[in-house]
């Protein structure tokens, strides 16, 4: 017991000995210096970033990842960020002011750009990138947190490497602001308000691990002669601060439910929606004016609505989804707003080829059975002056396939059969040839022959006795 604690002791010591960064940080001025550099957007600065919009804008319009990761290593977004992290932990509130002027300008100029380029542009249609960048996630904040708190470690440390490119690609600044200038070159408003919605909430909590990272690593604070303006300007800023956090922790907190709510919904979909010849087309989760909703697109053979929908509504209650607004759509009457886009179009055609094929296939099927049951309706007409010729003592004959079962058990097979009406009857022999003129006819090997069955309907009228 006791060499496992010294070895758990050891283990400890090499743990703190590998995490400690003190012996890589950089003085507090050069990486202060460092970060101030990048708060500034002026000039070469503004331009670089004017540039970068128009090329993000580019790859959300064309769908083209590698050109906007390409934009995301150009955009000199995270300076101002950083920066303002920087200026509420070492109390500057005049870099931190800086810092809100220049990200505000910043904003508004990519704004503007990049709704300049949408209003030129000739296509409008919103690329799968334009729509994945108007609401965040729970995975958004959290990449927005390690990715500010590897920034501000990179930059305070000595031993840079190529965190940041990394940093800027991650935490996706630039596309939120050109998909909200996209919304306002085309009016939508869904578009404008969910992306600057995804970039606040990136921004912040970049900003928030930034302060974070200051705040740890020590950084001597801003010593104000004015002690008055330097109280009132800390208490305006805290404010703001706290009430940013404040309605951040709520969006997040909203937003975690959300993302729940969508995960127990999609699998209720994929558990409970499996019919036989019915299959799901689309599903959508969503929650609109606080209510939870599932649109789910049905095609295939028609199911009773009300049951189906009294059915779905108790499963949902079962599952913890209740109170959710279920809308089943069936059959073919699609509107645009249920095939929305080219995964959903992909997918319908491909479900209305399975069906194609699946009909095909029936169609096969039961035009072989009509062929099999021709072959024996049509055999008795035609192989009868064949066996008027050599069987004379035959009147009527009559060819079946028939199923015979077990009552017993489930047993079950195919039987060949043929019944004749000779009212003189049959020799073995002639019973025997009878038999394999039938088989070669029917190109079956095994028939089986019944003479002078009692009480058989036959055309003559005649009943033949062996």
């Amino acid at each position: 017991m006791e060499g496992l604690i010294t070895w758990l002791k050891s283990f400890g010591k090499d743990m703190r000995t590998y995490l400690d960064v003190a012996g890589d940080l950089e003085n507090q001025s050069d990486a202060e210096a460092s970060i101030r550099a990048g708060v500034s957007f002026k000039g070469s600065q503004l331009l670089v970033l004017i540039f970068a919009i128009f090329i993000a804008s580019l790859g959300l319009n064309t769908d083209s990842i590698p050109v906007i990761i390409g934009a995301m290593l150009i955009s000199p977004l995270m300076g101002p960020i950083i920066g303002m992290g920087l200026a509420i932990g070492t109390q500057d509130y005049d870099l931190l002011m800086r810092g809100l002027k220049n990200i505000s300008m910043a904003v508004l100029g990519s704004l503007a750009a990049s709704a300049v380029y949408f209003l030129i542009s000739p296509q409008y249609e919103g690329s799968s990138q334009l729509l994945a960048r108007t609401s965040p996630s729970i995975y958004d904040v959290f990449i927005a947190l390690f990715g500010g708190a590897a920034g501000i470690v990179s930059i305070a440390c000595r031993n840079k490497g190529q965190v940041m490119p990394g940093v800027a690609i991650a935490t996706s600044l630039m596309p939120p602001l050109c998909t909200a200038g996209y919304g306002i070159a085309t009016l939508q408003s869904k578009f404008f308000f969910g992306a600057l919605y995804l970039f606040f909430t990136n921004m912040m909590f970049i900003f928030v691990a930034s302060w974070i990272g200051v705040k740890l690593i020590g950084y001597k604070k801003v010593v104000y002669q004015n002690a008055k303006r330097y109280r009132k300007v800390k208490t305006i800023v805290y404010t703001i601060i706290a009430l940013t956090v404040g309605v951040s922790a709520y969006l997040t907190v909203e937003m975690i439910s959300k993302n729940i709510f969508i995960s127990k919904a999609q699998e209720f979909v994929q558990q409970n929606m499996i019919f036989p010849n019915t299959q799901v087309l689309s599903h959508k989760e969503y929650i609109s004016d606080g209510k939870r909703h599932i649109d789910v697109v049905l095609i295939g053979e028609a199911l009773p609505k009300d049951s189906l929908q009294l059915a779905l509504m108790n499963r949902l209650d079962s599952v913890g989804l209740g109170g959710t607004v279920l809308t089943v759509t069936q059959g073919f009457a699609l509107t645009p707003h249920e095939m929305d886009n080219e995964e959903d179009y992909e997918k319908f055609y491909a479900l209305m080829q399975n069906q194609l094929t699946e009909r095909q296939h029936e169609i096969d099927s039961l035009q072989a059975i009509l062929s099999l049951s021709k072959v024996y309706s049509d055999i008795s007409r035609h192989i009868s002056p064949e066996i008027k010729v050599l069987f004379p003592g035959v009147r009527d004959i009559a060819v079946s396939q028939m199923v015979a079962s077990s009552v017993a058990g489930n047993l079950s097979d195919t039987v060949n059969m043929v019944f004749v009406n000779a009212p003189a009857g049959l020799t073995r022999s002639d019973r025997t040839k009878l038999t394999e003129l039938v088989g070669v006819k029917l190109k079956e090997k095994h028939v089986h022959l019944t003479v002078n069955p009692m009480g058989f309907p036959w055309p003559s009228g005649s009943q033949g006795h062996k």
